[in-house]
């Protein structure tokens, strides 16, 4: 595809600085004007799921396409499959990034008895919506079973205790206290709904995540920016694993919206490093997730 990566960089962080300047934050979303299942978005043919700046994107193509389903495909999975995009369809551009280390470099790197250098790259793909595809196997077609939050709340709850991370309920507020960390939230009576007690709860445990201890993502010295840079993550991470069990996302600090919009106007990749590190932090989360309520979810 045409286009740089820095490119790429400044559409994307253009946008998302767009949809926040109107009021509107993309991985929470109106859900009901799509009909589809809240999940995280994946490849209908591997079923990996999409991860990091890939979800946001692909979570506003689903609201702006009106589509059924988070199960997206390329133009030659479709064919592989049996099926095909329909005529006049348009892709959606999701990028893939890596690393590589030129032979050239690998060869200094031995002269010099030193670590080779890598070159980062970014990679772009053009996915399609199933709802975008015909004659597809049934097995691929969306079937909708929105889940209730009877169904809901012992998932959630199942996962907090998983984690075996200290929460204490009761407190005047919600918040990760990290030199103890320690969780503090409300008791979930103090909430307009008992599942917005699970959302703040995943919120905090996305901070919790990054305690020295696990992966490691806080700042000695924080300044302003990187107050926001974090809470930018924890926003993502509750996102992605309320879609993971699907919940319903929903914002947790609008307040952080003016914060947010100077560190995305300032760096056109910070977007892409908050998402990133979102992904491996709702990656940790989930990996605590019990394997009956996995199953059950299936």
């Amino acid at each position: 595809m045409q286009g740089s990566s820095s490119d790429l960089y400044a559409q994307v962080t253009d946008r998302i600085v767009a949809e926040l300047e109107a009021g509107r934050l993309p991985w929470v979303q109106p859900w009901e004007s799509a009909g589809c299942d809240i999940a995280m978005p994946h490849n209908g043919g591997t079923g990996r799921c999409y991860s990091g700046i890939n979800v946001l994107i692909l979570w506003c193509a689903v609201i702006e396409g009106g589509y059924r389903s988070q199960r997206w495909l390329t133009f030659r999975q479709a064919k592989a499959l049996g099926g095909n995009v329909r005529k006049g369809e348009q892709g959606t551009t999701v990028c893939y990034a890596d690393r590589f280390t030129p032979k050239e470099e690998q060869q200094r790197a031995r002269d010099e008895a030193r670590d080779a250098r890598q070159i980062a790259f970014l990679k772009r793909f053009t996915v399609f919506n199933v709802d975008q595809c015909e004659g597809l196997p049934d097995s691929i077609v969306p079937v909708l079973r929105p889940r209730s939050e009877r169904e809901l709340v012992p998932e959630a709850e199942a996962l907090l205790t998983a984690t075996g991370a200290e929460i204490r309920i009761g407190c005047p507020m919600a918040c990760y206290i990290p030199h103890l960390d320690r969780i503090e939230l409300p008791y979930p009576e103090a909430f307009h709904q008992q599942i917005n007690f699970y959302r703040t709860a995943l919120h905090e445990l996305g901070h919790w995540t990054g305690h020295p201890s696990r992966l490691d993502r806080f700042c000695e010295h924080p300044e302003r920016g990187d107050y926001a840079r974090e809470e930018l993550i924890a926003e993502f991470t509750s996102a992605f694993t309320c879609a993971a069990l699907g919940i319903v996302p929903t914002v947790r600090h609008a307040d952080y919206i003016g914060a947010w919009l100077e560190v995305l106007k300032e760096d056109n990749r910070a977007i892409f490093r908050a998402a990133s590190a979102a992904s491996k932090a709702a990656d940790y989360l989930l990996a605590y997730r019990p394997a009956d309520r996995i199953a059950d979810a299936a």
